[in-house]
């Protein structure tokens, strides 16, 4: 009987162990390809903020007249709009201030209305700077200073943490979800939160990210 339960403990730490390894192998590739999917939303994320990446350029743009900075943001076709206005609005910005204010801000609009198509995401306005996710700051400031690892370190372990609290909580309550409706629905509910996550996780990694599920 004690060896039963000794080969029954063996057995289970080596499966323990296997999972411990197949997590180690996935998790890296999980926040890498979950990097992948933020660093390619600067655009999805606070394209349409004034402290995002689009209206950066397109300010530079118009202190030095160089339109071409706002066209890797739209497609070919859609130049044919942005110039016309670029120029229309550059050549009013030593004109009434007022005046200037308004069809630059048009000019904004139509710019990020237009960004935004190419991506599929529907545009709802121009957003104040300062509504940008920390996150998609701090992935704008590894580009910037051309580091990555200090700021895996900090998602990775921010992930981590989250996915090892959602486990932890539908484990425990896998433990007791047979002995009312009430613990049954709440191993329910984080059951679900935990598993869509992950699945949110590897649907990145099979399909990449995009603009409203795109």
């Amino acid at each position: 009987m004690r060896t039963k339960e000794m080969n029954l403990e063996t057995e289970s730490t080596k499966r323990l162990q296997t999972r411990k390894s197949l997590l180690q192998t996935i998790l890296p590739i999980v926040f890498a390809s979950v990097l992948i999917l933020f660093a390619a939303l600067p655009a999805s994320a606070h394209c349409d903020s004034y402290d995002g990446p689009v209206i950066k350029d397109a300010t530079i743009a118009l202190e030095t007249n160089n339109v071409n900075l706002v066209l890797k943001w739209i497609t070919k076709e859609q130049e044919q709009e942005i110039i016309p206005l670029f120029n229309k609005t550059y050549s009013l910005k030593n004109g009434d201030k007022e005046v200037y204010a308004i069809v630059k801000k048009h000019f904004l609009e139509t710019l990020v209305r237009l960004h935004r198509e190419t991506e599929g995401a529907s545009y709802t306005g121009l957003k104040p700077a300062g509504t940008t996710k920390q996150i998609i700051l701090m992935t704008d400031k590894a580009l910037l200073e051309e580091n990555v690892d200090d700021f895996l370190v900090k998602f990775n372990s921010h992930i981590d943490k989250g996915i090892r609290e959602k486990y932890q909580k539908v484990a425990e309550l896998n433990k007791v979800k047979d002995n009312s409706i009430e613990q049954g629905r709440a191993f329910v509910e984080a059951y679900v939160d935990y598993t869509h996550t992950v699945e949110a996780l590897h649907d990145i990694m099979e399909h990449g990210g995009g603009h409203d599920g795109h």
